[in-house]
Parts: structure tokens; C-alpha cells; sequence
């Protein structure tokens, strides 16, 4: 059977293991149930998310113009520190980004490709930690705004990671760690404004688990650019990954905005 449609991310409902779909315009893929089978991915175009026209993508999803204009894609997404929507100074359009960054945000501990540190917005979790293949997660301070959030990310970068290695992540070789214990360490390190956010009583470990019939040894990652067509047995998903038998890995994320046929 074929589908057809623009990627975008994963949808994913918490579960053990984690369910996944592949959503396109008309149709939907429950991703789950092609493990252990072959599929063939087909690129034929590209589709801004944003302005809806079949321009190249240049990052995220959105072609070039998109990327620069768009509130969606501004700075602070990616470094939540220079949100200043909480000053009332905008970066590109301030009712847009209010409503973005003045919720509330959490300040999170993961375990990945190793313990790293992140920030997401409370109605993220747990999608965020799923999004980033985390197989542990333990929120540090919950805070009412992105900046404050962002400021204790940048405190806490001293001591952890901010980025996930996708290889190690892919091949799941992290070591185990006591994530609780860990929390313990941080309540000196973060600054004085949040202190009184600090999640002191609670201590909640998120416990993730993928649907992955085994993890490969070694990975590639698939490029749709040099590689517009690929068949191959899916043997697991974890993030926003396809893992196929041979190695290959398919980040579906970072392929936003492109045009594929499916056949399963």
C-alpha cells in the first residue's frame, strides 16, 4: 500500500512502548505496526511547513524566506535565554511569541546518548524527552516563563550536556545513572531567581520505553538529497528515528518539509 504526504514530525502517545505515527494530510501511518517489515521511502519534492510552496527546505522545515521571517523559528527557540517577550519587547512578533514563551516552562535532567539538561514547555512533557530518544527524565524547576527557564539552562550547560550525541543515542550504549541523585546536585547551581522553582519534593523519574527489536552496532544516517529512494526492514524507532536492519537511520524531524511516497 502507498502513502503520500509532506513529513513532519512523529506523533507519538505515551505508552510502554512508545506509539508512533507518521500523520500526512489525509492518511496516517501507526509505525509501530511496520516493525520487522520492509518499507520503501520515496522523495519526490519539497513543501515549506510554513508558506505551503514547494520551495527547497533550508532549516526545519521552512525554506529560506520562511526561516527569517517567521515568529516560529526565531532565536529563542533554540536558546530560550533571549526570550524577552516577559519585558514586552519583541523579536518578531510579540503576540506570538507571548503566547509561546509566557507559560510555564520546565527545566529538565534526561538521559540520552548521556545526562543532559533541556528545557520545554510543561505541556511538552513527556513528548520532548520522547522527541530526543531519552530512555529517563526528571523535571529540576518548573518556572512561569522561557527566559527563566532559559537562564538555568545556561547555568547547568557548565555541568551537563545540552545536546544529544544520535549516534550513542541510536546504538543505546549510555551508561545507567540515578537521575534523583543527580537533581540533588544541581539546587546550588542554579541562579538565585528560579531557586524558589526548584522541584524539592518531587522527585518523578520518567521511565521511557522504545519499540526497538534491536539496537545496530554501527548507524548511517539516510540523506534523502543523495539517497531519494531506500527500502529496508524496520526494526525500530527511538526519537525521531527509523532504524532500519542494515544500520540505516531515518531522522524523520530533520526531514520536515519534504515530499515522500511510502510503500509498506
Amino acid at each position: 500500500m502507498q502513502y503520500q504526504g509532506v513529513l513532519t514530525k512523529m506523533q507519538t502517545e505515551f505508552g510502554s512502548p512508545i506509539q508512533y505515527y507518521m500523520v500526512f494530510e489525509d492518511s496516517f501511518l501507526h509505525m509501530n505496526q511496520l516493525l520487522d517489515k520492509e518499507i520503501e521511502i520515496n522523495f519526490i519534492g519539497c513543501q515549506c511547513l510554513n508558506c505551503s510552496k514547494k520551495k527547497k527546505i533550508y532549516r526545519q522545515g521552512f525554506c529560506y524566506d520562511c526561516f527569517y521571517s517567521s515568529p516560529a523559528v526565531g532565536d529563542w527557540i533554540m536558546r530560550p535565554e533571549l526570550s524577552t517577550a516577559h519585558l514586552g519587547i519583541a523579536d518578531r512578533d510579540l503576540d506570538y511569541e507571548s503566547k509561546a514563551q509566557l507559560q510555564p516552562h520546565v527545566v529538565y535532567l534526561a538521559l540520552s546518548s548521556e545526562i543532559k539538561v533541556g528545557v520545554t514547555r510543561k505541556t511538552q512533557v513527556p513528548t520532548r524527552w520522547i522527541d530526543q530518544g531519552a530512555t529517563q527524565a526528571i523535571t529540576i524547576v518548573e518556572v512561569p516563563n522561557r527566559y527563566l527557564a532559559g537562564i538555568t539552562e545556561v547555568a547547568l550547560k557548565d555541568h551537563y550536556a545540552d545536546k544529544t550525541n544520535w549516534r550513542k543515542m541510536l546504538q543505546c550504549t549510555a551508561e545507567g545513572c540515578d537521575l534523583i541523585l543527580e537533581k540533588s546536585k544541581v539546587e546550588n547551581l542554579i541562579p538565585a531567581e528560579v531557586k524558589d522553582y526548584f522541584y524539592s519534593q518531587k522527585n518523578d523519574v520518567y521511565e521511557l520505553n522504545y519499540p526497538v527489536l534491536s539496537y545496530p552496532a554501527k548507524v548511517g544516517s539516510l540523506n534523502l538529497d543523495k539517497t531519494p529512494s531506500f527500502q529496508g526492514k524496520l526494526i525500530g524507532i527511538k526519537g525521531q528515528y527509523l532504524i532500519f536492519e542494515n544500520g540505516t537511520v531515518f531522522n524523520v524531524r530533520g526531514s520536515e518539509g519534504y515530499c515522500v511516497t511510502i510503500n509498506v
